[in-house]
């Protein structure tokens, strides 16, 4: 072993990089030595304590023999490139030992992965590693290295990985002796000479994750090309100087963890002087009951506006300053409300004071805000080749049926390449719900992301907004956060008991406890905590509930409008009825004269354009961003939209300065996406939860409100008033435009609009926090009771749960099983499923649109002046990209399906991740639309895009 650590000791020819443009060649055992020196200062300075003492006890070893078992292991695995995997490039082959270029008979190519795992079973078997069965230690550590390429592969012991078929496909005694030594060097210079007993899944899959993220930073070109240049004299200095530079590799990548120094309450959250009575019983008994019982899963509900951020916060930073976890992982339902959360994070980390702590964002549409660095929108190294892919990229090898990944060519950089896994990395993270539940799909890369999310404590944020079909996504990842030992948050201001009771108990299930037949919903308004050690529950001190409860309690009013929707045309001989637009400009007509702050919350884009268009025609009001009259929907270029949402923060927000009149016309972006407070609120037919969650933004901020800051008709009102617009046909009943049917169940709205009917003046008078907990549960909670009062609605009823039981079986197809039910790691990628097409929502498969115009000189430019023209010819520069990125906006796909040659991006784009799918809608003549098979979109400089129909 010694005398192969010397210069010359070892054959060192094997190729692991190759750059072209260099004709660099770096030895294969130099990259495995590389990646397990960095994995090894992963280990110390990226993976939490809880982490570290989780492998351990998976492996049935002591920290220290972890360490040493994970370098090893992440070491290992490129070990199947000595294999035909040399061939592949002429250059660095040329140079490979005469000695093994005669020894290739009957060898053939495989994935490096594939080959890296069916050799070293037999190499693990030989140091005394148990390789018997699809969960004994060796079979799991193979399966390991044959997972550093994103998926787990089925591995067969007694076929295609018995040692009679891997000596004959992996080349002769030379190539089989290399190997050996080769694994015999690594094992001695990581000091891995512990056997570990047993290899959880758990432990598996993190130690998964961590291989892969040592792989990717030893790969990146100017870690490896100077030493290609620059060789060390033997493999034995070589890693020596591996394990002097990972430091400052992990430095540099911002991956080190940093500990948030001790901070006054103030301070940390910028507005409130002290917490609440809520938060200080959570701050109170939680770091007692955490202290001594360790981490666990905090349930918190109160209505909008009550705090619950701050309390999420101040949870994760007492289950942080236990110690097995560092940093937050703040997880919402959409982009607009990932990027206002994404604003209070980070301020909430600046506040500490940190010498350097990132936070990242990571969601689909992160390009568009500042978040999103230039160097992440960068072309990346395209002229380093290190992996072989079958010729034919609808090939398979014979062993699996294995697909090739033409996707994955080092020329055209993946998903993790292009910075979404890796920012779901950082300490600090806000993402949207769907980039967590990836990791409960199998997907490739899952395993990166469940090392992402165990470290921190994962807030997550508004899960009443979670759908039938992504309940059963959040419940397996709930389960697998369980079995990690990782924190978790719960935040909702509408979620029904059982569904709350379900969410905490999957987490328990996770962690080896039997919840069933448990009552785990919390109070309302309060918290839950239930510990994943012994599944004991506290809940929040009653007395501090009813104090919360009373000094947060205010008197509001939903009153029901019947109106006519214009979808709807009424028999000639009907009588004549309100407009749904004669109403919203009634309810505006005292903000139009005397001044104040208003919002129309539209079902859909085309009513928010309909609604704006006849109060900027009809009513005479200032319009545009700098007037009274404002229209923001998700169908505008993202860097308006943007501009436009920061700007309503501002004027409206809890600090904002009130202008004396202004008018939002929006969408559901009001629902959770914006903090602001409003003196009247229009809103179109919606289910009973969200019309709650639109009510948290009339009056919201009252208690900070200066004298000054009140319209004066407005003070004859005793309570905010909710006015919901109810579209009726003419006998008076409910009737949803067809436009609606794709946002929710019809049976929502109209058991809403049927419980509001009922009471005195069509006026629901509700006190809150008090009764919000039960109008949730009577329309989305157990409504049986509701729809019995009708058979219109008890049919409905039964529609709904008839699609909701649907949706909940098409989200577990595709589920990765739970730990517990894991017996091969294969079985966690049994499913080939592409991220692309990995849906964690239903319908959402939307494509993104770039409107350009054409300049005189008939160039594409962004603008009409032409003053940001776009390059056709070559790639567009890290400036061009993040403008390209942000004037673009998100369409459903069957919109903009069979594009034909002018909607297509230009041949030079489609190298870059970002580019290669975007749709071109070239710019007409004002008000002339482009066609895309029925569907006609234009882009208007007021409205944004419009979409007609054939």
């Amino acid at each position: 072993m010694r005398e192969d650590a010397r210069r010359g000791g070892i054959d060192l020819t094997p190729w692991g990089k190759f750059d072209r443009g260099e004709r660099a060649v770096y030895p294969l055992l130099f990259h495995l030595l590389d990646v397990a020196a960095i994995a090894g200062e992963v280990w110390d300075r990226f993976l939490t304590r809880g982490q570290r003492r989780l492998i351990a006890a998976g492996l049935g070893v002591m920290p220290a023999q972890a360490r040493c078992l994970v370098m090893f292991i992440a070491g290992l695995h490129d070990l199947g490139k000595l294999s035909a995997f040399q061939v592949q490039e002429a250059h660095p082959w040329a140079r490979v030992s005469e000695t093994l270029r005669q020894d290739t008979a009957g060898w053939r190519r495989m994935p490096h992965e594939r080959a890296s795992m069916h050799s070293a079973l037999h190499l693990l078997a030989e140091a005394g590693y148990r390789a018997d069965a699809s969960d004994s230690p060796g079979v799991r550590v193979a399966q390991i290295l044959g997972g550093h390429h994103g998926r787990f592969l089925q591995i067969d012991i007694d076929g295609a990985a018995s040692k009679a078929r891997v000596d004959l496909t992996l080349g002769g005694p030379a190539w089989q002796d290399l190997r050996r030594r080769y694994f015999a060097l690594l094992r001695h210079l990581t000091g891995a000479t512990t056997i570990p007993p047993r290899v959880s899944v758990e432990a598996a899959v993190l130690i998964t994750g961590l291989g892969v993220l040592a792989d990717r930073l030893a790969s990146q070109r100017h870690h490896w090309l100077p030493r290609a240049q620059a060789p060390a004299f033997g493999a034995g200095d070589h890693y020596a100087q591996a394990v002097r530079d990972a430091p400052d590799m992990v430095a540099s990548s911002g991956l080190a963890r940093v500990t948030l120094a001790e901070t006054p309450f103030a301070r940390a959250h910028g507005g409130p002087r002290e917490p609440n009575d809520l938060q200080a019983s959570l701050i109170r008994q939680l770091t007692a009951v955490v202290g001594e019982k360790g981490p666990g899963i905090v349930a918190v509900t109160d209505a909008t506006g009550g705090g619950k951020s701050i309390a999420a916060l101040e949870a994760a930073r007492i289950f942080n300053a236990a110690g097995d976890t560092a940093g937050i992982a703040w997880l919402l339902p959409t982009t607009a409300t990932a990027d206002a959360a994404y604003d209070l994070l980070e301020a909430y980390v600046a506040a500490h004071g940190p010498e350097h702590a990132p936070v990242s964002l990571v969601h689909s549409h992160s390009h568009l805000n500042t978040a999103y660095t230039d160097h992440r929108l960068a072309a990346h190294e395209p002229s380093t080749t290190d992996e072989y892919w079958p010729d034919d990229p609808d090939s398979s090898d014979s062993e699996d049926g294995q697909a090739g990944r033409p996707e994955e060519r080092v020329t055209v950089p993946d998903g993790w390449l292009r910075g979404w896994d890796r920012a779901l990395l950082a300490q600090f993270t806000v993402a949207t719900h769907d980039q967590a539940l990836m990791a409960a799909l199998p997907v490739r890369f899952s395993a990166l992301r469940l090392l992402a999310l165990s470290g921190r404590t994962v807030i997550i944020d508004e899960t009443h907004a979670l759908t039938a079909f992504m309940q059963p996504l959040l419940k397996r990842l709930l389960h697998w956060l369980g079995a990690l030992g990782c924190p978790v948050v719960l935040l909702s201001a509408t979620l029904p008991a059982a569904i709350s009771s379900e969410l905490v108990g999957s987490y328990l299930a996770g962690a080896g406890h039997d919840p069933v037949g448990t009552d785990l919903a919390p109070p309302y308004p309060g918290w839950l905590f239930a510990a994943a050690r012994d599944a004991c529950v506290t809940r929040i001190n009653p007395q501090a509930a009813a104090d919360h409860a009373k000094r947060h309690r205010r008197t509001a009013a939903i009153h029901l409008c019947p109106v006519r929707h214009p979808s709807h045309t009424d028999p000639g001989d009907a009588p004549d009825r309100e407009s749904r637009l004669e109403r919203i400009t009634t309810e505006l007509a005292p903000v139009l004269r005397n001044g104040g702050c208003a919002a129309v919350a539209c079902a859909t884009m085309a009513d928010a354009q309909q609604t704006y268009q006849h109060l900027y025609d009809d009513s005479g009001w200032p319009a545009g961003p700098d007037g009274q009259l404002v229209l923001l929907h998700a169908r505008m270029p993202g860097h308006e939209r943007e501009a436009l949402t920061r700007l309503i923060r501002d004027r409206l927000g809890r600090t904002g300065r009130r202008p004396h009149r202004l008018v939002i016309v929006t969408t559901s972006l009001i629902d959770m996406s914006l903090d602001i407070d409003v003196d009247v609120l229009v809103s179109d037919l919606a289910s009973l939860h969200t019309l709650i969650q639109r009510l948290g933004r009339l009056w919201r901020f009252e208690h900070t409100r200066g004298p000054g800051c009140w319209p004066a008709w407005l003070h004859g009102r005793p309570h905010p008033r909710l006015v919901v617009l109810q579209p009726t046909d003419e006998d008076g009943r409910t009737h949803l435009p067809a436009a609606w049917r794709p946002l929710d169940h019809s049976f929502l709205p109209h058991a809403t609009a049927d419980y509001l009917a009922r009471h005195p003046e069509r006026t629901l008078t509700l006190t809150v926090p008090d009764d919000v907990q039960h109008l949730v549960e009577t329309v989305h909670g157990d409504a049986e009771a509701l729809a019995r009062t009708s058979p219109a609605l008890d049919r409905k009823y039964t529609a709904y749960q008839s699609r909701r039981r649907s949706q909940e079986h098409l989200s577990t197809l595709h589920l990765a099983p739970a730990p517990r039910y894991t017996l091969s790691l294969a079985d966690l990628h049994r499913q080939r499923l592409h991220p692309r097409d990995a849906a964690t929502r239903l319908g959402a498969m939307p494509r993104r649109l770039l409107p350009v115009h054409r300049t005189p000189a008939g160039r594409l430019a962004l603008d009409v002046a032409g003053m940001w023209p776009l390059p056709l010819d070559r790639a567009p520069t890290t400036a061009q990209i993040r403008a390209i990125l942000q004037h673009t906006l998100p369409v459903p796909a069957a919109w903009v399906s069979g594009p034909r040659r002018e909607h297509q991006t230009p041949p030079a784009w489609r190298t870059h991740a970002l580019l290669a799918d975007l749709i071109l809608l070239p710019a007409g003549e004002p008000g002339q639309a482009t066609q895309f098979g029925r569907h006609r979109l234009r882009l208007d400089p007021r409205l944004g895009l419009v979409h007609e129909t054939d």
